[in-house]
């Protein structure tokens, strides 16, 4: 199997595993999306212990998300710590693909939409355009970043026989 197949596969995971979960993933990110939109249009209005304890908020929402998606990629895989070298140390170059994969996503959704395109926004549409912007990202963009880390975490630790294909476990 070639290693930028191997590489692809922690995406393709990631997407499914997204849809079929999707439910308590969108619920647990839309903490941060309403919080977001709130601080980002109104949040010079908001007293500072309220702005903090929302930080806190999602910070809290957050955690718990990436418990949950943890605890259901990961309950029915057999890991060890153990295979995280020889997976790096047998298939370092699709680790570098996947380094690059995660590089694209990050410019195309965070640099792209946040800085060039509200760059050529009015000046009066950009706070409402990054609002609604990270309504949208937390629960898309956020959370399946979430997911895709897990799925790398899952391919690294799992334990497979090298005869089974990647694919199958």
């Amino acid at each position: 199997m070639s290693e930028f197949r191997l590489a692809f596969e922690v995406p393709v995971w990631s997407w499914r595993f997204y849809l079929r979960h999707l439910p308590v993933i969108v619920g647990l990110s839309l903490v941060a999306s309403v919080q977001r939109l709130v601080v980002v249009n109104w949040g010079a209005h908001l007293p500072s212990p309220l702005a903090v304890a929302s930080e806190v908020l999602v910070m809290a929402a957050r955690v718990l998300l990436l418990v949950v998606i943890w605890r259901l990629a990961m309950r029915d895989t057999p890991w060890r710590w153990h295979n995280v070298s020889a997976f790096a140390r047998d298939h370092w170059p699709s680790l570098v693909y996947q380094g690059l994969f995660l590089s694209v996503a990050f410019l195309v959704f965070d640099v792209v939409t946040e800085n060039v395109v509200a760059g050529l926004l009015p000046e009066n549409a950009r706070s409402a355009y990054l609002g609604v912007l990270l309504f949208v990202k937390n629960p898309t963009v956020i959370a399946l970043t979430f997911v895709w880390w897990v799925g790398l975490a899952r391919q690294l630790l799992r334990e497979a026989p090298e005869s089974q294909p990647v694919s199958a476990r």
